[in-house]
């Protein structure tokens, strides 16, 4: 084998390893716990607050892509019967579980390190147990069990901010409670839009989501109800005192878009409209956890 050749296999193989840590999901996850960072501190970070923070969020990034990895390990075999994740290595054969494994277990180390060292233990320990949370009780029990997983297992969705507000404080206030609750609350309509245009999917894998347990009916009514909670949850920083009017106009008009895109869901089902749903959720979060950014440090 020449050197261009083995150079070819050898980014392949690397490109194997990243496409299963969920690159985009993970992202999401690290500007979350980066937003949970910035708002535990009561001013702009000086330079060594900077290293912390920037170290933590990798740490964080770390044992959330492990995560990742261990659930296309897992869910290797439903991946293959759905075509949105047949592609990936685990599903293909193209990676053996030893090496998914191994994978995953450099990368949780040395995440869990990091966290210990440059952050605390509370840091450690909390991603650690999301990490467990993650790809053990929700992966393994829940998932294929009932048909409120994604609603049970969200707790492990939610816990970034958390994670990044105890990488600061040392310890858990209300502040990341309620950054927690807006995750959590978010996540099942998230989901569930997915779940809606993917029901063929998922009736292929076997996996009792909501759509193919209840009826898209059922689902499109309960992510309507469930925006409007999460409307509710998106005022608490305001009411708590953490965020002003500039967080509360955004959070008011982002949240009202998502009721509307509920309602609309439930009334007029299309799987144009559950897809344009689903990129609004995350637009929405993403324009939430900014907008509790620039009022901390802007008002």
């Amino acid at each position: 084998m020449n050197h261009a050749t083995l150079t070819a296999v050898t980014a392949s193989r690397w490109s194997q390893f990243w496409v299963l840590t969920k690159p985009k999901v993970v992202q999401l996850i690290a500007f979350c716990a980066f937003i949970g960072m910035m708002l535990a501190l009561p001013h702009w970070p000086d330079r060594a607050e900077w290293v912390r923070i920037l170290l933590a969020c990798f740490g964080i990034w770390l044992v959330a892509s492990a995560a990742a990895v261990v659930n296309c390990f897992v869910e290797k075999s439903i991946d293959a019967r759905m075509k949105r994740t047949a592609w990936r290595p685990t599903a293909r054969g193209e990676l053996s579980d030893r090496q998914a494994l191994l994978f995953t277990a450099i990368l949780c180390s040395l995440g869990c390190f990091i966290l210990a060292t440059y952050a605390n233990m509370l840091t450690m320990w909390l991603t650690l147990a999301t990490f467990v949370g993650y790809s053990i009780i929700y992966t393994i029990i829940l998932k294929p069990l009932t048909s409120q997983n994604i609603v049970i297992g969200g707790a492990s969705g939610a816990m970034p901010p958390l994670l990044g507000w105890a990488a600061i404080r040392g310890e858990v206030h209300m502040e990341a409670i309620i950054l927690f609750l807006i995750i959590f609350v978010w996540t099942p309509p998230h989901f569930w839009a997915l779940a809606m245009y993917r029901v063929e999917d998922y009736k292929r894998s076997g996996l009792p989501m909501l759509p193919v347990t209840h009826g898209m009916d059922y689902t499109a009514r309960h992510i309507f109800l469930y925006t409007i909670a999460l409307f509710i949850t998106t005022l608490l920083p305001v009411f708590y005192g953490m965020s002003s009017w500039l967080y509360l106009l955004t959070a008011i008009v982002l949240s009202g878009v998502f009721c509307a895109y509920g309602y609309a869901l439930w009334k007029n089902y299309s799987d144009d409209l559950a897809k344009r749903t689903f990129r609004w959720s995350l637009w929405h979060l993403s324009g939430i956890f900014l907008a509790l950014l620039l009022d901390h440090y802007l008002l």
